[in-house]
């Protein structure tokens, strides 16, 4: 891994976000500083800085895992402090201490680096007393406090425009890999043709984990959240589709496998695959309109019935081919079937 690769990232964080989090933390490093002025409010400027998370939810949980775990790391260094001093050998005893507690009581990661870090921070900067442990439990709590305001006040965070993004991905991904083994049932194809086809349907499964893990990053938002209600039946709506939509990812995949593995140039004899052809088209026009992917569908206001439902007339395959098309229609049976369910919710 190079150096740039593991210092940046794809995907930054917003600039609302950046803001979010240094407004949080200079008002806890003043407010704080007013009211506990004895020392710089070290441990108020972290936590706030910490709670400013891409959801409310997963703010609440940083303020608990940050409060826990300053309060159990000031409570180990102080008693450490009273009973054995605040050398530079009892920092070390209180670090590991502070991770040996944490780890039998099931903590965190977080929670427990927390600890570690809070009795640290105690014992360097403090006199582990009793007054100083407490100011700084109560430093840590405004902090927190602030964070998660800031967080719920400026515009909370609410990510539904990226999951909607990743579901309309996933439709265009899954209705290209239909229209890509349509055409390629009715032309010649190479054997590195049918890799390559194969491949690109693949990729369609990264498309699937992507829409659903950007529905979960959403779902998540929506707690504590108040324009939660505004989104919850859109977000339902989008799982639902992505949930349809993972069978027949499935059944894609499964068919240009089929067709890799048992091509040979005499199908393009076949009468069948011409029809399978035609009927992988309509599915792809299916998917790629169907309700609730965020794009409009063809007439406006209007709900096509699939394409897909249109009946099918089959000629019996030769003998050399009939697993092929045999496999492939009961594949097609199982994509009509979710298909029609996509049409049948939105009725």
């Amino acid at each position: 891994m190079s150096m740039s690769a593991a210092l940046r990232t794809a995907q930054r964080s917003s600039l609302l976000q950046v803001a979010k989090s240094a407004v949080a933390t200079v008002l806890a490093w003043f407010l704080a500083g007013w009211l506990i002025p004895a020392q710089p409010p070290v441990f108020a400027a972290i936590a706030a800085l910490l709670v400013v998370q891409p959801s409310l939810n997963q703010s609440f949980g940083k303020a608990l895992e940050r409060s826990v775990g300053v309060i159990v790391g000031v409570v180990v260094a102080s008693a450490l402090g009273i009973l054995l001093g605040t050398s530079t050998g009892v920092v070390a005893v209180a670090v590991v201490v502070s991770l040996v507690l944490a780890w039998a009581l099931r903590m965190t990661p977080g929670t427990g680096n927390q600890v570690a870090i809070s009795a640290l921070l105690v014992l360097a900067l403090g006199t582990a007393t009793p007054d100083y442990a407490l100011d700084r439990i109560i430093e840590t709590v405004i902090g927190a406090a602030i964070g998660f305001v800031i967080n719920v006040l400026i515009v909370p965070p609410l990510p539904v425009e990226p999951a909607r993004r990743a579901v309309r991905a996933l439709a265009d991904d899954l209705a290209g890999t239909l229209d890509r083994l349509a055409d390629a049932l009715q032309h010649s194809q190479s054997r590195l043709q049918l890799d390559d086809l194969l491949a690109r349907a693949r990729e369609t499964r990264a498309s699937r984990d992507a829409a659903g893990a950007a529905i979960a990053a959403a779902r998540d938002s929506l707690t504590l959240n108040p324009r939660a209600p505004r989104h919850r039946a859109e977000l339902a709506a989008l799982d639902t589709l992505v949930t349809t939509f993972t069978p027949i990812v499935t059944q894609a995949v499964g068919m240009t496998r089929a067709f890799n593995e048992r091509y040979d140039d005499t199908l393009l004899d076949e009468p069948a695959i011409g029809a399978i052809a035609e009927q992988l088209r309509r599915a792809a026009h299916d998917v790629r309109f169907a309700p609730d992917r965020g794009a409009a569908p063809p007439t406006a206001g209007v709900v096509e019935p699939a394409a897909l439902t249109r009946p099918l007339a089959l000629a019996a395959p030769s003998s050399d081919h009939w697993i092929l098309v045999g496999s492939m229609m009961v594949d097609l049976l199982r994509i009509h079937h979710a298909l029609v369910e996509i049409v049948t919710e939105t009725e």
